[in-house]
């Protein structure tokens, strides 16, 4: 019996990993549309993203659309530092319909869930949970999307779970975003995907 339970146990294993997939090649932006004139390039396997001289909002989205889903990738802010990452968004030009999981500088809400052009903060994350974003250095986020649910974590610590029918209506892309105003630099590696069978 107790074989069995470890053989069955192995292959949730294997099947879970089978399911996960890389987002980001570390070449090229293969996969992905740039939207705005915001920069967006590959340089030492690294993905960044960088203001460009319109300093406008600019958005990067899969090509694929995700419905339910658990990504996770890893970002360094190097200036400001006001991103996000978009979960089953359209974008239209530089306008987004969808949700954005939060990354922003210390105390500005990483892991709150904001949608834009409609309600704006949905829930923002404890101010004592604020203390995880490690400035200057590398951080990594989770994110689940499971019908109604969406849940994020930061640095392994649960940020934010919210409930949302509207959320659980969505159809789209993954997004990176560039805030508007300028000067802001994220660096971003890892990105993965695993989406259940």
């Amino acid at each position: 019996m107790k074989n069995l339970i470890t053989i069955a146990v192995s292959l949730l294993c294997l099947g879970v990993t089978a399911q996960e997939k890389s987002l980001f090649n570390g070449k090229d932006l293969t996969g992905w549309t740039a939207y705005g004139t915001e920069k967006w390039y590959v340089e030492d396997g690294l993905l960044i993203s960088e203001s460009g001289p319109d300093a406008q909002y600019g958005y990067l989205a899969t090509d694929d659309h995700y419905k339910d889903f658990e990504v996770s990738l890893e970002f360094l802010q190097e200036a400001d530092g006001n991103s996000g990452v978009f979960i089953r968004s359209t974008i239209e030009g530089t306008k987004v319909s969808g949700w954005q999981v939060e990354v922003a500088p210390p105390g500005k809400h990483t892991g709150g869930v904001y949608e834009s052009y409609g309600r704006g903060w949905l829930i923002k994350p404890d101010p004592e949970k604020e203390k995880h974003l490690k400035e200057g250095e590398w951080n990594t986020m989770k994110i689940r999307v499971s019908g109604d649910q969406l849940t994020s974590w930061l640095n392994g610590v649960e940020m934010v779970s919210i409930t949302d029918e509207k959320i659980g209506a969505g159809e789209g892309s993954i997004a990176l975003q560039i805030h508007d105003g300028g000067g802001i630099r994220v660096k971003w590696r890892n990105i993965k995907i695993t989406v259940p069978e």
